[in-house]
């Protein structure tokens, strides 16, 4: 590939880099940027302290990551932060506007799940680890990503829709021609009446649209009609004595059941990380975040005097009234919102250091 060729460069004087490493940095918590001979960021990490994680690299040998990195790297720059939070804050903007060539090819799949809404003429539910960019919505985060797909089967089949590629072609029944040879659907969902069969005509675009908006209520925790039909169904097998049928509707309740409950938590979980964050640095430089459903909408150094109360107050009051937003999250927020909340849950006793919105303004008056 051309990136990879791009990084076989002469390389520097790595002997000279770490000496000027070593005398330069502090085991602080930062942010460091590897570049290239090109000047071109390749890496961006975070430390808690500095010297200490970047003089690991020149120790590393073999196939290891950092020494796969410290082979393509000529210079290292840095910038100090007040704390851990605030590194990785940081680091993680800093790789969206660089997009460093090490960073995305080293990156993990994550360990939470988001439903995603496609964008198109037949719009898609389905299950994905990472942000999509366009028009797709995305909802959660899910930890329970196996059950959170025995849901959205459910879901998708009960209301008629599509779950096949995202580049499979739609034809609604007022597009198709009158005069065209049959058309059949490219899966067995249609014929077996899980799938409306929008890629062959089979229903047209309203319809459809209107099953989508079904679904996309029962995500939002604005109706059930889904599960109102499995309730009936399954009422019909038992009165007609069908057990084995009546037992497979209960398994789709308990499916649908499950992922209307998991949606109710991802939303009230988010709702949860609204709130003001103390942060304190080791060096003293504490900081303070104003976190609106899980991202940082403003943050400043912790106020100590009169003024700058009155300041960090101006800001905590245009996101304390804010009203709630429940739906979708935003694409460009989903990497904070992953961050924010394995912040807090790997350090429960953060949590003491934060104030609801209102609470922190309540506390803090205005001064006449």
């Amino acid at each position: 590939m051309a990136i990879t060729s791009a990084l076989v460069l002469p390389l520097r004087d790595h002997a000279h880099l770490k000496r000027r490493v070593s005398a330069l940095t502090e085991d602080r918590p930062a942010v460091y940027r590897m570049l290239d001979a090109t000047g071109r960021v390749i890496y961006i990490g975070k430390a808690k302290q500095l010297r200490t994680r970047i003089m690991s690299y020149f120790r590393a040998k073999g196939p290891d990551k950092a020494a796969r990195i410290l082979l393509a790297t000529d210079d290292i720059q840095w910038d100090y932060v007040p704390s851990e939070f605030a590194a990785l804050l940081r680091e993680l903007r800093e790789i969206k506007q660089h997009r460093p060539v090490f960073n995305s090819r080293m990156k993990r799949r994550r360990n939470v799940g988001f439903v995603k809404v496609s964008g198109g003429p037949a719009p898609k539910i389905y299950v994905g680890f990472r942000a999509s960019s366009g028009d797709v919505l995305h909802y959660g985060p899910f930890t329970q990503v196996g059950r959170l797909d025995d849901g959205i089967k459910e879901l998708n089949d009960i209301l008629g829709l599509r779950d096949c590629a995202l580049d499979v072609s739609i034809a609604f029944a007022e597009q198709r021609d009158l005069f065209e040879p049959e058309r059949h659907a490219a899966c067995l969902r249609h014929e077996i009446g899980t799938c409306l069969g929008p890629c062959a005509g089979f229903v047209t675009e309203n319809d459809y649209h209107a099953k989508l908006h079904v679904a996309i209520a029962f995500l939002e925790g604005h109706g059930i009609d889904p599960l109102n039909q499995v309730i009936d169904a399954m009422a019909h097998a038992s009165d007609v004595q069908h057990f084995e049928v009546a037992t497979l509707w209960r398994e789709r309740f308990d499916a649908l059941t499950w992922l209307l409950g998991a949606c109710a938590r991802a939303q009230a979980t988010l709702e949860g990380l609204s709130f003001v964050y103390t942060d304190p640095g080791p060096l003293g430089d504490d900081r303070t975040y104003v976190i609106r459903r899980g991202t940082v909408r403003a943050s400043a150094p912790t106020p100590r005097s009169p003024i700058e109360h009155e300041a960090f107050r101006a800001l905590v009051s245009e996101h304390a009234d804010s009203v709630p937003e429940p739906g979708p999250i935003p694409a460009e927020a989903i990497d904070e919102t992953v961050l924010i909340m394995s912040w807090f849950r790997k350090h429960p006793g953060a949590l003491r250091r934060t104030v609801g919105l209102c609470d922190w303004l309540e506390q803090h008056p205005a001064h006449a």
